[in-house]
C-alpha cells in the first residue's frame, strides 16, 4: 500500500472491501448510457482499446483519504492499462493499486447542477477536486448533451491544476494519452437525434460506429452492383453493334 500526502489528506490506494455497499444511484439522464456506449463502441471497432485497457461507465473509481474510502463514478472513463485480472475490477477500480490513473474522465451535465465543477476539498471531496488533486487525471471533459457544449480541461504539470483547453480549427481536442481527438458531433443514433461525443484519429478521420460501417458496406455493394450492371449493358450494346456490322461477337 502506497501513501502520499495531498491537500492535508493522507491518500492510500486500497482495494474496495468485498462487503462494501456501493451506492445504487440511477443515472441522472437517459441520454448518459447511450452517449457513453457510443464513445466505447467506436474505439472498439477501430481497435483503439488494447486488451489490458478498459472503459468504464458510471463505475466506481476509488481512493482512500485519511482511512476513509472515497468513490466517484464518472459517466465515462478510459483507463490505459490495468495490472490485475479484469475479474478483480468488476465492482470498482483502484488506481495505482490495480493499474493506471485514468487518461480521461467525463461527466455529462445533468439536472444535478454544479456537481461536475465541485472543488470542495473537505471530506467527502467534490468531483473536480477528486479528479484534479487526488487522482490527478490528465484530462477532464464536461459535456452538456442538450446544448452540445463541451469543455475539456488539461492538468497543468507545473501547478497541478486544471486549465481549460482551446480546440483546434476543426473544434477537436487532442487527447495525447490516447493519440486521438475528441469533439462534438450532431446527428442521429439509436432513435436519438442530438449532440454526441465522437473520436477522430491522428489523421483527422472520424471513428465510425457499427451501423455506419454497415451502411457504408451496403452502399459499396450497391455501387458494385450498379457498375456490374452498367458493364453488362455496355457489353450488350457492343455485341449488338457488332452483329449489325455482320460480325458475330466472341464469348
Amino acid at each position: 500500500m502506497t501513501a502520499i500526502i495531498t491537500q492535508n489528506y493522507q491518500v492510500t490506494w486500497e482495494k474496495l472491501p468485498d462487503d462494501y455497499v456501493l451506492p445504487d444511484e440511477p443515472v441522472d439522464n437517459i441520454n448518459q448510457p447511450a452517449i457513453a456506449a457510443a464513445l466505447t463502441e467506436s474505439l472498439q471497432i477501430a481497435g483503439k482499446i488494447p486488451e489490458n485497457a478498459f472503459t468504464s461507465t458510471n463505475y466506481g473509481i476509488c481512493a482512500t483519504l485519511d482511512g476513509k474510502m472515497v468513490i466517484k463514478a464518472p459517466d465515462w472513463a478510459y483507463i490505459p492499462k490495468i495490472t490485475v485480472d479484469k475479474a478483480e475490477v468488476i465492482r470498482s477500480y483502484t488506481p495505482q493499486l490495480q493499474g493506471d490513473i485514468p487518461a480521461i474522465v467525463m461527466e455529462f451535465i445533468s439536472d444535478t447542477e454544479g456537481t461536475e465543477y465541485s472543488a470542495k476539498p473537505t471530506y467527502p471531496p467534490g468531483k473536480w477536486f477528486f479528479y484534479e488533486r487526488i487522482l490527478k487525471v490528465p484530462n477532464y471533459a464536461i459535456f452538456e448533451p442538450d446544448s452540445g457544449n463541451l469543455e475539456v480541461y488539461r492538468l497543468d504539470n507545473n501547478t497541478g491544476r486544471y486549465t481549460i483547453q482551446t480546440s483546434n480549427e476543426s473544434q477537436h481536442y487532442w487527447i495525447s494519452e490516447m493519440n486521438i481527438s475528441l469533439s462534438v458531433w450532431q446527428g442521429t443514433r439509436e432513435n436519438r437525434t442530438g449532440y454526441w461525443l465522437r473520436w477522430w484519429d491522428e489523421q483527422g478521420n472520424l471513428l465510425f460506429w457499427g451501423f455506419e460501417l454497415a451502411k457504408q458496406e451496403r452502399q459499396r455493394a450497391e455501387q458494385e452492383r450498379e457498375r456490374a450492371e452498367q458493364e453488362h449493358q455496355r457489353a450488350e450494346r457492343l455485341a449488338a453493334q457488332l452483329r449489325a456490322a455482320g460480325i458475330e461477337p466472341q464469348d
